[in-house]
């Protein structure tokens, strides 16, 4: 029997990668670190000007330090990592906020970018933006063999 998934239409040519990581997506239930994601609104502007898209990512990272985490961009992903270091000399009576690593990835839609990155109170917070794209039209050539 033959797998059918959204992207086996014929008319959608090269969305196998889309297909793997939205497969890789669904099998990833960590929710450490919780995070939220706002869409940032800009002052009104002329509405003769294309708006670029703005968001923010925003994670609970407290007892990370910024050398704690990476921030970094690999294959249209946002990769955020956080990896902190046990203190070995350290004896606690009781230990209620572990020293846990984390990794989560955000995919990110062509054309967004990573804008700034800050780390303030606990939240790393990860600003994007897209700008419009031009709209390129390119007519292409019909040969002719006779």
């Amino acid at each position: 029997m033959t797998r059918l998934t959204p992207f086996s239409s014929p008319l959608l040519l090269g969305f196998d990668t889309m297909e793997k990581t939205l497969e890789r997506i669904a099998k990833s239930g960590d929710g450490y670190p919780p995070y939220n994601i706002e869409r940032l609104r800009s002052p009104a502007q002329d509405q003769e000007q294309p708006v670029p898209e703005k968001l923010r990512i925003t994670l609970a990272v407290a007892g990370f330090s910024d050398d704690d985490l990476e921030v970094t961009t690999e294959d249209n992903q946002l990769v955020i990592r956080g990896r902190q270091t046990d203190e070995s000399e350290r004896e606690f009576l009781h230990r209620g906020i572990a020293a846990r690593q984390f990794q989560r990835v955000f995919v990110l839609a062509d054309g967004m970018r990573v804008v700034n990155a800050e780390l303030k109170n606990g939240l790393l917070s990860i600003d994007l933006d897209r700008p419009e794209p031009e709209r390129l039209v390119k007519r292409i050539s019909i040969n002719v063999k006779e």
